[in-house]
């Protein structure tokens, strides 16, 4: 039996309701539940071993329709990488069993589905809003918000913590609350970390988000399908390309298309160049934060490098939309390939310049080593992945457990860390810098010849000398853009390696042209929830440190 049949005959077999739904979508696992039995399916299923990941946690608003809402769960092996996406169906009023007894990470999930759509979750520790500020009124990811209703907020919360409680004065102990953000320059304007110090250490956190909301969720649900692109370029800003990439994946999955051989080595090249620029912000930030401005001049020397690539290849630098639907925006122009190798070879040259400056330094590693530790276990129980998780001593990278566009063909390895500390976080992104250029390099050399797109005219637009050169092509183009891709009526889940981590996205589709519901599972925000904790105790000094070394970006964590 297949791992689904398993899992299904296990489920049937612990709780045999005739309630329960299973079938695949899209080659997803899908698993329907009565609310009522939500947790205690989500318990068997930690406790039993077969998932060991909450990876996400969503609400959906089926508007006209009884049961109005849905949560759906996204769950993850970490062991032999199965997923299995669980829907619970509730009425609009309807409460559901909080998840937080089960996943640590279900907290701020569940605090986005109250925020966003109005979900009750009974028995939330402190269940209250995280994107959305303390003025807004109503639930903006509800059908029936108008995306054009604007809320300004008119004043600031007190310093609040992560248990909901807000700071009070306490007679027998000289604390003193503090902010560090957003007008902070190691919180880069749209942070807002709060404390309670008693002396230099941090006795208790909490944090608040929205200080820069792209609305992307919303904002999907109102374009056709290729006007999204854009967008998912602000998602993580940082590495633009992998969210372009990420999100046409899943619409391309959902078609059921497969891009061309030279598309795939393009959004390759990309993707590792888009890496490497990441960690480039990540460590050069972080060591800037801490005091090593040297650092910071060197790495993001090397960053304009890669931006020049992709002004070469579009025209942009930052935000690119280098992607469509199908395939590319554009075509390699004459000597790009080598233009990469070439740049390859110049950040290999500093990135082992930057290894000589700061691996060994004394301050450095007294402001790294030792900070911010997490076990395997815990960054699980908090869904973290990418160099985060790896730096806990968990080797999970999706090019090697479920790879895409050929990365399985590919020789590179996953560098992976013991202590999950600053430091460890650091030397992870290092390795993954040059591993990163050994896969550019790679494909560089080997670049298939052919088509950057797909010629599907009901889905990519053709070409501009046939637009103004005959009437088909004219037609095809006018089509295209009145009505759009129309994938058929489906939902899938797809997740690729982005700098951070997991960067999945569960695309509903209605038949129509633009997505009905598109969720972002962004890998920062899964991360940040365990930032209170692990501050806690600590320093004062340390806060930025770990800060840096999460590599919090706003636009992913806001949306």
């Amino acid at each position: 039996m297949s791992q689904f049949e398993v899992l299904k005959s296990d489920v049937m077999q612990k709780f045999g309701d005739e309630r329960f739904r299973f079938w695949q979508a899209h080659r997803n696992d899908v698993l329907e539940v009565p609310k009522d039995k939500i947790v205690e399916v989500l318990q068997f299923l930690k406790d039993s071993g077969k998932f060991d990941v909450l990876m996400d946690l969503c609400g959906v608003d089926y508007l006209g329709r009884d049961p109005r809402f849905e949560v759906v769960y996204h769950l993850f092996n970490s062991k032999n990488f199965q997923r299995l996406r669980i829907r619970a169906p509730l009425k609009e009023g309807e409460p559901i069993d909080s998840a937080t007894s089960v996943w640590r990470s279900a907290n701020w999930f569940e605090r986005e589905a109250y925020d966003m759509f109005g979900i009750v979750f009974k028995g939330h520790p402190a269940l209250r809003k995280i994107l959305t500020h303390h003025h807004f009124e109503g639930h903006p990811l509800r059908k029936d918000y108008d995306a054009n209703h604007q809320q300004s907020c008119k004043d600031v919360n007190p310093v609040e913590f992560e248990d909901g409680s807000r700071f009070q004065e306490d007679p027998d102990r000289d604390l003193l609350p503090i902010n560090i953000g957003p007008s902070h320059p190691a919180t880069h304007g749209t942070l807002r970390v709060m404390a309670a110090l008693e002396g230099e250490k941090v006795i208790k956190a909490g944090v608040e988000l929205g200080f820069l909301h792209r609305c992307f969720e919303k904002m999907a649900e109102t374009h056709p399908y290729n006007q999204v692109i854009p967008y998912t370029d602000r998602l993580n800003y940082c590495s633009a390309p992998m969210n372009n990439v990420g999100y046409c994946k899943t619409v391309e999955s959902l078609l059921g298309v497969e891009i061309p051989p030279k598309a795939k080595a393009m959004r390759i090249i990309l993707c590792e160049f888009s890496r490497i620029i990441d960690h480039i912000v990540c460590i050069g930030a972080n060591a800037v934060d801490l005091g090593a401005l040297t650092g910071f001049f060197y790495l993001f020397e090397l960053r304009e490098r890669v931006y020049s690539l992709f002004e070469k290849l579009c025209g942009a630098r930052l935000t690119v939309a280098l992607t469509r639907v199908g395939g590319m925006s554009h075509d390699a122009p004459s000597g790009w390939f080598e233009d990469c190798l070439e740049t390859a070879k110049y950040i290999r040259k500093g990135v082992s310049e930057i290894e000589g400056l700061l691996n060994e330094n004394k301050i450095w590693m007294q402001r790294t080593q030792n900070i911010g530790s997490i076990s395997a276990e815990d960054a699980l129980a908090w869904g973290y992945t990418g160099p985060c998780l790896r730096a806990a001593g968990v080797g999970l990278d999706l090019r090697k457990t479920e790879p895409y566009y050929g990365y399985e063909t590919l020789d590179f390895d996953v560098p992976v860390g013991t202590t999950g500390d600053v430091y460890d976080r650091y030397l992870v992104r290092i390795e993954e810098m040059k591993q990163s250029l050994k896969i550019i390099e790679q494909v560089c050399k080997n670049v298939p010849s052919g088509d950057y797109t797909i010629r599907d005219k009901s889905i990519v637009l053709p070409e501009k000398k046939d637009v103004y050169g005959n009437i088909e092509g004219l037609m095809n183009h006018f089509m295209l853009v009145m009505k759009g891709i129309k994938p058929p009526k489906g939902e899938i889940y797809e997740a690729t390696e982005a700098a951070n981590g997991e960067l999945g996205f569960y695309l509903i589709s209605d038949g129509e042209q633009k997505p009905y519901r598109l969720r972002v599972r962004p890998p920062c925000f899964a991360i940040y929830q365990s930032f209170p904790e692990q501050v806690t105790g600590g320093l004062i000094a340390d806060v930025i440190s770990i800060l840096g070394s999460m590599n919090l970006i706003a636009g992913e964590l806001d949306r």
